[in-house]
């Protein structure tokens, strides 16, 4: 007889990070997302700890998108004994190329750093994972279109759908073949509706358990972001310093730049230089304009009268590390747009901390700052901030604008939700902090009187036959 599943929570349960969910059914296991965990420091520390569960019993992944904190883990996966499947959407391939390459790269750059300085605990200092750890992880990527079901194990079948996020994201319907048919839904990472750029997130017509994301589950982005930024770019130019913005190489750059070019060209903002210093989002950008498929009207009509919406008039690429360090001998107004997203490695924390210190620096957070970054540091008011072990005072004016996240807020996600034609049995909040997640859940089922509770970090429960 067919058991009725389960389903395990082992990340993106009551923290923002480290998306992994482990579907088990008639002894085949599918994991709904491999990501590492960022911010707090009992957070990271579990990207270091053996997985908790039979890496090689698993018999695919269904990636939703290629965010670090959905994909990141991979190589982890691997490197512990999974040899199956990778399942993505075919510009996911391609980003998650980019993202596990850099990522290697970073930790094995950061622990040289860290050896070279002294400044770790561990002697020596290693990376979480290598290059050639990454690579292992990318030979098993099978890519798979939107709209077209594709069978991942014997009883499971797969169908994406746009999630609006960022290139290649999808949600994730998994139809259940064993005993009565039933559909589990993943929204991995919603995006925005009337967003530049990408398409809207596609609805999802039928769902018996659902799994949402809640990064805003408890608010409502401002309506103005484009018009506040303009007013910080007007800020820092009269400041005559540099406008640092750390932001995520995949999806946020492309929208900030895109945004200002917009501003620019209505006269809303001085022209300044742009720099770009960031290699991943460079790459990132060329696939932006190569994936035509995934463009909304606005960007293709930009495209086809051949005028690059994704490079402001000054526009700057800054690929090389020498070229990097080269910016902070520059003075003068500027704006310099820098991985990573919350200020925890890469090129812009060098950028923060020779800047930081100045008054005439401007630090623009353009998004969600997990607990436990730098990022959140800085929008939290801190007076100082750790950067390669030692404290650098924060002079700098920052400000935080949270109208440039890729995530749905509170009123996109219940938006997304009532598509389905019938209520869900069950819905499972994820992907989102203890508040928003909270909030999310009592909004559901206050608003439409759904089953829906907040997902237990490390609970396993059962589906509904």
């Amino acid at each position: 007889m067919a058991d009725a599943g389960t389903i395990r929570f082992l990340g993106a349960a009551g923290t923002v990070t480290g998306s992994k969910h482990l579907l088990t059914l008639n002894g085949q296991r599918v994991l709904l997302d491999c990501g590492l965990f960022q911010g707090l420091k009992a957070l990271r520390l579990r990207n270091w700890q053996p997985l908790p569960f039979d890496a090689a019993g698993v018999g695919a992944v269904v990636l939703s998108h290629a965010h670090l904190d959905h994909c990141g883990a991979l190589p982890l996966l691997v490197r512990q004994g999974f040899r199956g499947p990778i399942y993505c959407t075919p510009a996911t391939k391609e980003l998650t190329a980019i993202i596990l390459l850099d990522a290697a790269h970073l930790q094995e750059e950061e622990a040289e750093i860290a050896n070279r300085y002294g400044y770790s605990k561990h002697h020596p200092a290693l990376p979480l994972y290598t290059t050639e750890h990454a690579e292992a992880a990318l030979r098993l990527l099978e890519p798979r279109g939107y709209g077209t079901p594709f069978r991942v194990t014997k009883d499971v079948v797969t169908v994406y759908r746009r999630a609006g996020h960022i290139l290649g994201a999808a949600t994730v319907e998994l139809q259940l073949d064993a005993g009565t048919p039933r559909r589990l839904v993943f929204s991995g990472d919603l995006g925005r509706w009337n967003r530049p750029i990408l398409r809207d997130p596609e609805l999802v017509p039928e769902a018996d358990v659902v799994l949402v994301e809640s990064t805003y589950g408890d608010r409502v982005h401002s309506t103005d972001a484009t018009d506040a930024l303009a007013r910080v770019v007007r800020d820092a130019v009269r400041r005559g310093g540099a406008l640092i913005i750390p932001a995520f190489a995949v999806g946020r750059v492309q929208e900030l730049v895109w945004t200002l070019r917009h501003l620019e060209e209505t006269n809303a903002i001085p022209t300044v230089p742009v720099f770009v210093d960031s290699p991943m989002a460079i790459e990132v950008t060329d696939f932006y304009c190569r994936h035509t498929e995934e463009h909304d009207v606005d960007m293709a009509l930009l495209l086809d009268a051949k005028r690059n919406p994704l490079r402001s008039r000054e526009h700057r690429l800054v690929r090389t590390a020498t070229e990097s360090k080269a910016l902070n001998d520059r003075s003068g107004p500027m704006i310099i747009i820098s991985a990573s997203g919350m200020a925890t490695g890469g090129r812009v924390i060098h950028h923060l901390k020779a800047r930081l210190p100045d008054d005439r620096t401007t630090v623009l957070l353009p998004g969600f700052q997990a607990a436990g970054t730098r990022g959140r540091a800085l929008a939290d008011g801190a007076r100082e901030v750790r950067i390669h072990g030692r404290s650098v005072p924060v002079r700098a004016t920052v400000v935080t604008l949270d109208g440039f996240s890729a995530h749905a807020d509170r009123d996109e996600i219940v938006r997304w939700l009532s598509g389905f034609r019938h209520p869900p049995k069950r819905v499972y909040v994820v992907h989102g902090e203890a508040q928003a997640a909270d909030s999310l859940a009592a909004t559901l089922r206050a608003r439409f009187g759904w089953d829906a509770s907040v997902a237990e970090d490390g609970a396993t429960v059962a589906l509904p036959s």
